[in-house]
């Protein structure tokens, strides 16, 4: 028997892993079968060399629980260990098993032998995270003197024993006896969350437990004549070993791609829209599939949807700060060796080659997008409206992203009609320029409600496009910094004759003194408090009063809501209430000498653009359709 202390450089490196090296108890698992398959793949590399002649046989991880001792086991069927590997691998702890392995076989099979790397070493003492006690029963793979089977203990203390033991084949077992305040890891439907969220796609067969199913009985039939069914239990294999994104593109059809989707996203009835297979060996290793869902109105419910994994050990879910944030809204797997699997977020951010994966996978995806607009504008165009809120947030929040998207960016009109960016402009030149030379573009945020100001700017010969999406304020004014002498307008943020100024207003009917007069009449019956009352010299087939709403103020006020700034959003709504100084009714007006007949009139007025913009509600709205019958009568 040998004891000693673990050769660590602090007088207890328990409290220090527990405190500091994992934020998340749970995270002892995937280490521990992280090592399991390493020690795996080096018993298969070994074999595949000629350095071991005899039949693997099977290779499963098992992972065992006994509630009646409470312990839970990880155990492989790998190299294993002999004493003295123990001792250097385990209790000399600035040792690396792997990087002994990869110096041992260099030159020989470098390539095989560099993915092998693995965390044994630190990741394994993660474990005592859970336990009061941790045992290491393991056997070498070698033959001869000095192979016999060891056992490691260790209480969480830098004390430990190492002793010969008993076992019948080569690899390791590893033994927690679990902590009372960690009782949770015996429970079956806790590591099987745990292997689900973890392990899932790992290269070995990982085994937890049976589970039961139905297989059918040949040649044997029930009474009625039907195939006989028994209910029988088989091991239970929690991971899929050869993930699509691990096979060659030229191996899969667009079923298995959907296919895996809904093995990432169960929960998820859609199909994806498209999908961008990625294969990088230089100057990084990275290897994944990414999907473009139907993205939602809520992009925060889009979010922390690609999993990121380093060699097929799941790392995290929350990539923002790791790919560009416009990224984050795809669906998928990233899968890098060159990504470690226990660092801290700031690590990722700053890491060159986390960098130079994010500028890559936007390079790809770029790529993806125009090759499909390229060569297939019309099924490009029918999924536009499924994905431009992930285009508008690149364009948005990424220069060099901008540099290829504004060549297959679509802008879409009240028609239904798609256009790029230079498509459109020259679509509208000749129309929408005003006295000053410059090009507005005019929209609407809501096809319905702003029908009828879609229809006066239509009648006039221009072009309204429809800018309805969560990201378009913030988009609206990124197009205005990228194109020269252009202003967006919306179609209800003023009169028709003010949205692209031809020419000097028309001479009003009413002189200044009258305006005046009738400027107290309509602050009455609308409110100073929301609206602001303006006269304008319009045609006389115009509305006698609209309602429109300044594009400045508006425009900030829902951009500040969307970005959360209360300040901006918590203020009034603020109108504009037109008065058209040269349609008859308003000249009526001015001419009507009974004080009721003229707040009737101008009440009318007032509620009827109201109702134009949907403003028109509960007392108001039944006051005035009571008084619209008696006009009728």
């Amino acid at each position: 028997m040998q004891t000693g202390k673990i050769n660590v450089q602090t007088e207890n490196i328990f409290p220090i892993i527990k405190k500091f090296l994992y934020s998340d108890h749970e995270i002892f698992l995937r280490e521990l079968i992280s090592n399991a398959v390493d020690a795996t793949q080096k018993l298969k590399a070994l074999a595949s060399m000629g350095n071991i002649k005899e039949d693997l046989g099977d290779l499963t991880i098992e992972v065992l629980i006994n509630k009646d001792d409470n312990t839970l086991i990880v155990r492989d069927k790998g190299i294993g260990m002999t004493a003295e590997e123990v001792d250097k691998y385990i209790n000399q702890i600035a040792f690396s098993g792997a990087e002994e392995f990869v110096k041992k076989y260099k030159g020989r099979s470098e390539a095989d032998a560099a993915q092998l790397i693995g965390h044994f070493g630190l990741g394994f003492y993660s474990s005592f995270m859970v336990s009061s006690k941790v045992e290491i029963l393991t056997k070498t793979y070698k033959k001869g003197a000095g192979t016999k089977a060891v056992k490691w203990e260790c209480d969480g203390s830098p004390e430990y024993s190492l002793t010969e033991a008993e076992k019948s084949g080569r690899g390791t077992d590893i033994i927690l006896h679990i902590a009372d305040d960690s009782k949770e890891f015996l429970e079956e439907s806790r590591i099987l969350g745990l292997l689900n969220k973890y392990c899932k796609f790992l290269p070995v067969p990982i085994r937890f437990g049976n589970e039961k199913t139905w297989e059918k009985v040949e040649g044997e039939k029930d009474e009625n004549g039907n195939d006989k069914y028994d209910e029988v239990e088989r091991p239970r294999i929690v991971n899929n070993t050869n993930p699509a994104w691990k096979r060659k593109p030229v191996d899969l059809t667009e079923e298995d791609y959907n296919s895996f989707y809904h093995e990432l996203y169960p929960a998820t009835f859609e199909e994806p829209l498209f999908n961008i297979h990625l294969n990088v060996d230089y100057p990084f290793n990275l290897t994944g599939i990414l999907y473009f869902p139907k993205v939602k109105q809520n992009i925060e419910l889009q979010k922390e949807k690609i999993q990121l994994y380093s060699n097929q050990v799941f790392v995290t879910d929350s990539v923002e700060g790791i790919v560009p944030d416009f990224l984050t809204l795809m669906h998928g797997v990233l899968d890098s060796p060159d990504i470690p699997l226990n660092v801290s977020r700031s690590y990722l951010q700053s890491d060159a080659n986390v960098k130079k994966i994010s500028n890559h996978i936007m390079k790809k995806v770029a790529d993806k997008l125009e090759d499909i607009f390229k060569n297939n504008r019309e099924d490009f165009e029918k999924k536009w409206d499924d994905i431009r809120v992930f285009i508008e947030y690149g364009i948005i929040t990424e220069p060099k992203f901008w540099e290829r998207a504004e060549k297959f960016t679509l802008l879409k009109n009240n028609e239904g009609k798609y256009f790029t960016f230079e498509e459109y402009k020259n679509h509208i030149t000749a129309t929408q320029t005003d006295k000053d030379k410059k090009l507005v573009y005019l929209y609407a945020s809501d096809q319905k409600e702003q029908h009828g100001f879609i229809t006066a700017a239509t009648e006039r010969g221009y072009d309204v496009l429809i800018m309805d999406g969560p990201l378009d304020n913030h988009f609206i004014n990124t197009l205005e910094q990228k194109f020269e002498n252009t202003s967006f307008v919306r179609v209800d943020s003023d009169v028709i004759d003010n949205l692209i100024k031809k020419e000097d207003a028309l001479p009003s009917k009413l002189s200044d003194e009258e305006k005046e007069k009738l400027k107290p009449v309509f602050e009455e019956i609308a409110g100073k408090e929301h609206y602001h009352i303006l006269f304008e010299s319009l045609s006389e087939t115009e509305m006698p009063v609209q309602i429109t709403r300044p594009e400045f103020m508006r425009r900030m006020k829902d951009m500040s809501v969307l970005g959360g700034a209360s300040y901006m959003g918590n203020l009034p709504d603020s109108f504009n209430l037109v008065i058209n100084s040269n349609h008859p009714l308003v000249t009526k007006l001015n001419d009507e000498k009974d004080e009721e007949s003229r707040k009737s009139l101008a009440k009318q007025m007032v509620d009827l653009a109201k109702l134009a913009q949907n403003l028109l509600k509960g007392e108001d709205l039944t006051g005035f359709i009571k008084r619209s019958i008696e006009i009728m009568k």
